[in-house]
């Protein structure tokens, strides 16, 4: 038989083994969740008009479940529809002395943002997460025009035409973002993140809307 003592040394053995092993499954959950990602986003972006965005995400974990992050990108068109308006005019009025007058008319956004990234604990090996931060966006507007299939934009002022504002030049202004996501660790290091990003650039005139959903692929270090 087994005396008393030697059943509270037993004891005393197995509350000792729980504590370790509990001890280091949480040390390597803590680990996981704060390990830093690198990865490149390829993204719709819709808002004005619909067009595509690609950038650099790049987060270092500084809690259990928190990480600062950075994100880089360019948005190819967030042109409103006044943009388009207003460059028809500008071909109305070519056309009454030129022929073949066509234009074209974008408003690319390159962004960068910092902030905070925090993720939901989960039974299952998809991370979720929510974001937000701040940064600061360049939006230019880009128009040309050509007559009979020659670009003309450099020489609208010996055409009668200066461009305005609203047609021409870029401003950089505060961005602010929030957004979700889901991280599936889908090989080893290997992760593919399913994002979603809302952007608001406090341009000089109404502002600007930008929303952005896309997938990211990157690693873990």
């Amino acid at each position: 038989m087994i005396s008393g003592h030697e059943r509270l040394k037993v004891s005393i053995a197995a509350v000792l083994t729980w504590m370790a092993l509990t001890s280091t499954a949480s040390a390597q959950s803590q680990s996981e969740a704060s390990k830093g990602y690198v990865e490149a986003v390829a993204q719709s972006a819709f808002g004005n008009v619909t067009s595509q965005s690609f950038g650099v995400e790049l987060g270092v974990g500084i809690a259990s479940d928190v990480q600062v992050f950075a994100d880089v990108g360019y948005a190819r068109d967030t042109a409103p529809a006044e943009l388009g308006a207003a460059a028809q005019v500008i071909a109305g009025f070519l056309s009454q002395t030129q022929t073949g007058v066509t234009f074209s008319g974008k408003q690319p956004v390159t962004f960068g943002v910092i902030g905070m990234r925090y993720r939901f604990a989960t039974s299952s090996k998809v991370e979720p997460y929510v974001l937000g931060g701040v940064g600061v966006a360049q939006v230019k507007k880009d128009v040309s025009f050509s007559v009979n299939g020659a670009d003309a934009t450099s020489t609208l002022s010996q055409l009668g035409v200066v461009l305005g504002s609203d047609l021409s030049g870029s401003e950089t202004k505060p961005m602010l973002s929030i957004g979700v996501g889901v991280v599936w660790p889908a090989w080893q290091k290997l992760i593919v993140d399913f994002q979603y990003r809302y952007g608001r650039v406090f341009t000089s005139d109404e502002g600007l809307n930008l929303s952005r959903a896309g997938i990211g692929i990157g690693v873990r270090f």
